[in-house]
């Protein structure tokens, strides 16, 4: 997905609702097992010069088979001392490629079989090629830093940055607006293990995986509960 990221990616990033938030993608790659929970903060400042923070966590899991398990949970002021409540959650299995989002309110399972050519899982979230600090885009688009590499939770991340200026005419502000993404990218496990976003226009928000632990999770984290009543929302072929 970061190879092919263009302006428009960058200019409209989609408003986090206070409701909660997804965390990081995570691939749906083979032989990579891991558990890891997704710390999620939020900060934004109002017209009236205060400043909303917020924030959540997310846990996430892949197996050795390569299925997935994410979760979207309450943002829940800074001051909040419990553990968000959970709004839904999704697995994916890349061999049946039957994804399931989970909605625990109403106890049902939403079942969809995904069609298509199988994309290349392994490639979609890699950062862009290495390219010189402070290198513009042939095209005059976002201009991308290699921010070089860190190490978290005994895995080496490889940082980028993406800058993109905001016009007035299209940020509805009086003035340009500097919009930036950085995302750090961890090979041995083939995802972003720290995603900033910063916009004037929504604030800042910053994903960071905390907490990893390299090793199967359990089976059952993959499994519709018995409780669940399972809808198979499929469309039809034509």
């Amino acid at each position: 997905m970061l190879r092919r990221l263009g302006l428009v990616a960058l200019l409209f990033v989609p408003v986090l609702a206070q409701e909660g938030v997804t965390g990081v993608f995570v691939t749906p790659v083979a032989n990579a097992p891991f558990s890891a929970v997704v710390v999620v903060e939020s900060t934004r400042s109002l017209p009236d010069g205060t400043t909303e923070r917020f924030k959540t966590i997310n846990n996430i899991a892949r197996d050795s088979r390569g299925r997935i398990y994410n979760e979207r949970r309450r943002l829940v002021p800074l001051s909040f001392t419990g553990t968000p409540g959970l709004l839904s959650s999704h697995v994916y299995d890349p061999e049946t490629r039957i994804s399931i989002f989970l909605n625990p309110f109403q106890h049902i399972a939403r079942q969809t079989i995904l069609k298509g050519p199988v994309p290349n899982w392994d490639e979609i979230p890699a950062p862009p090629a290495k390219v010189p600090v402070n290198a513009k885009t042939v095209d005059n688009g976002p201009r991308q830093e290699d921010l070089g590499t860190q190490v978290l939770d005994n895995l080496t991340i490889h940082g980028q940055r993406f800058t993109a200026t905001v016009p007035a005419s299209v940020s509805g502000a009086d003035k340009p607006l500097v919009v930036t993404h950085e995302y750090w990218y961890s090979e041995d496990l083939h995802l972003n293990m720290i995603v900033k976003h910063h916009d004037p226009r929504t604030g800042d928000t910053t994903f960071t995986m905390k907490q990893v632990k390299r090793a199967d999770p359990d089976a059952q984290l993959f499994q519709v509960p018995s409780d669940y009543k399972v809808v198979d929302e499929t469309p039809p072929d034509r």
